[in-house]
């Protein structure tokens, strides 16, 4: 690191005048050099404007273990990431590429994940492979890759590009289940990685080919709950086993019927199963889940397929077991326009003294249960309700027309897994299916 050193009684003016200048690099301690001197850390790419003052005799020198200053120790991995990226462009640096950089990314294991609008300017191009190595560096990471947009080949293939390293093989712990497998998607906060991780299951995967999406984490966690013992359970669109695992490791499933028609998310999905030690509980149907001939053998069904997954409520209807029924869960993103303002009524105050004056402003306070049942109440919109009706009904007649009798179809519940776009909710509706006895 390039330092100026002078003596000692000159080295908090000398500290005023690099500061002022803007030329001290603050990432490190000022040190004690040979000769009772002290050495301040500058800024590699503003070299050329170094000029001290006259009645401070100073030597341009290199400090060649310097120590990283308390603000560097407590530095954001965002503003490491930018600190080791000036000093590869000098003083070419710009507002320009400052935006380039990105401020979150997803990390899995020693693999990180940019978003695609980063490191695009022409003057990143130019530096290569140094450009990918030093992001390693800053990161802690190994391997680096880039997303694109997701491929519109009905099998939401990531496009998804390594930068450094050999593949892009990774693995997730996931409340209690391993999947392996390749990076696809997620996101960070402000200069933060996001490392999908809530027990010990593990998910492997190609990033490069298969999607990852941490945001039905929820989903997966109360699926993990679902009492499932003994049950035979057919998931018509598992992926690299996002539901299939939770099923089988959590709910304690018997047996799952795995559907899914991307080659590389049946390749994960098989790995993660072995991974996972539930093998020999699983048959994996590769192919189109529309084409599944298996019927009357499901308990339960998974339709895990957003934005909808009606093409697949026949297939559902066929494998569910005809003597008894079973349950659905069908997975669908409904819009929900914007809630209007809630009216706004004038409390009356309360008298002095009385137990509602105690409230903050005098205003009458409503009991902490009693406001709680009224969020709960407002986060089921009626937009959620119809869809769950006009979709319990649907099914109710697919079932009848294809055994030729009445069936029963009642909705146990309805979950908000997530906001997918503005005004649109991803739901999962549980529907209990029975038929009905003469």
């Amino acid at each position: 690191v390039p330092a100026l050193a002078t003596e000692r009684r000159f080295a908090q003016r000398l500290r005023e005048c690099l500061e002022e200048e803007q030329l001290l690099d603050a990432r490190y301690q000022l040190q004690q050099v040979p000769g009772g001197r002290v050495a301040l850390p500058v800024l590699e790419e503003k070299l050329s404007q170094l000029c001290p003052p006259p009645e401070m005799p100073c030597e341009l020198l290199r400090i060649q273990d310097p120590v990283p200053s308390r603000a560097a120790r407590r530095r954001t991995p965002a503003q490491k990431l930018r600190d080791e990226l000036r000093p590869l462009l000098g003083g070419t640096w710009s507002e320009e590429l400052e935006r380039d950089v990105p401020h979150a990314w997803q990390r899995h294991g020693d693999l990180v994940l940019l978003s695609e609008d980063s490191f695009k300017a022409a003057p990143w191009e130019r530096l290569g492979s140094a450009l990918w190595e030093t992001v390693a560096s800053a990161l802690g990471a190994r391997r680096v890759a880039r997303r694109g947009r997701v491929m519109p080949d009905g099998m939401r293939t990531p496009s998804v590009t390594l930068l450094l390293g050999q593949d892009g093989w990774v693995e997730h712990v996931d409340n209690g289940i391993r999947y392996e497998g390749a990076v696809g998607c997620g996101c960070c906060g402000e200069g933060a990685a996001l490392t999908i991780s809530a027990g010990s299951s593990r998910y492997t995967f190609d990033v490069t080919k298969c999607m990852f999406s941490p945001g039905n984490i929820t989903e997966k966690l109360r699926v993990a709950s679902l009492p499932c013992s003994g049950e035979v359970l057919v998931d018509l669109y598992a992926g690299i086993g996002y539901f299939t695992l939770p099923f089988l490791v959590h709910a304690g499933a018997a047996f799952v019927h795995a559907c899914e028609w991307n080659s590389h998310a049946v390749e994960a999905l098989h790995r993660t199963l072995l991974l996972n030690g539930v093998r020999d509980r699983c048959h994996i149907h590769a192919g189109d889940s529309r084409q599944l001939q298996l019927r009357d053998v499901a308990d339960r069904v998974n339709l895990g397929l957003i934005p909808s997954s009606e093409e697949g409520w026949p297939v559902a209807c066929h494998v569910l077991r005809k003597d008894r029924g079973g349950v659905l869960h069908i997975h669908h993103n409904v819009e929900t326009p914007p809630a209007p303002a809630p009216r706004q009524t004038p409390a009356l105050p309360a008298e002095r003294g009385s137990p509602e004056a105690a409230g903050s402003g005098g205003e009458a306070q409503r009991p902490a249960g009693h406001r709680g049942k009224e969020t709960l109440a407002a986060r089921l919109r009626p937009e959620w309700q119809g869809w769950a009706e006009a979709t319990a009904t649907r099914i109710q007649g697919l079932l009848a027309e294809l055994h030729g009798r009445p069936w029963c179809a009642s909705i146990l519940h309805i979950e908000a897994v997530k906001s997918y776009a503005p005004h649109v909710h991803h739901l999962v509706l549980d529907l209990e299916c029975r038929p009905v006895l003469p």
